[in-house]
């Protein structure tokens, strides 16, 4: 049961690599394509994109937040367990998850 004043939300979480010295292009690249979607798909509530730093690599962590699963579903369709990945992903990303977690 909700309580007065509580928020429920959905937290998405996907995780991809690329090299160090692609990672503030890759953020660039996924403003325009990954962020842009989300922030045009009902009920989605933002994203935030955590970097770390490892030897050669940028790894990343994604979590993008929803109102709900029928909102997440508006994004990713009915396979909502699968990430989603947009044309130019294999210039960039050298390891990638190939789901999510909710």
């Amino acid at each position: 049961q909700q309580r007065q004043g509580e928020i429920r939300l959905i937290a998405r979480t996907w995780r991809a690599a690329t090299r160090r010295g692609a990672a503030d292009h890759y953020i660039n690249y996924m403003l325009g394509t990954g962020f842009k979607e989300y922030r045009e798909t009902g009920g989605n509530l933002g994203v935030v994109a955590l970097p770390r730093l490892a030897d050669d690599r940028a790894e990343f962590l994604f979590i993008s937040f929803w109102k709900s699963i029928d909102a997440v579903r508006r994004f990713a369709g009915d396979e909502y367990g699968r990430a989603a990945f947009y044309p130019d992903d294999d210039a960039y990303l050298i390891d990638r998850d190939l789901h999510v977690d909710h």
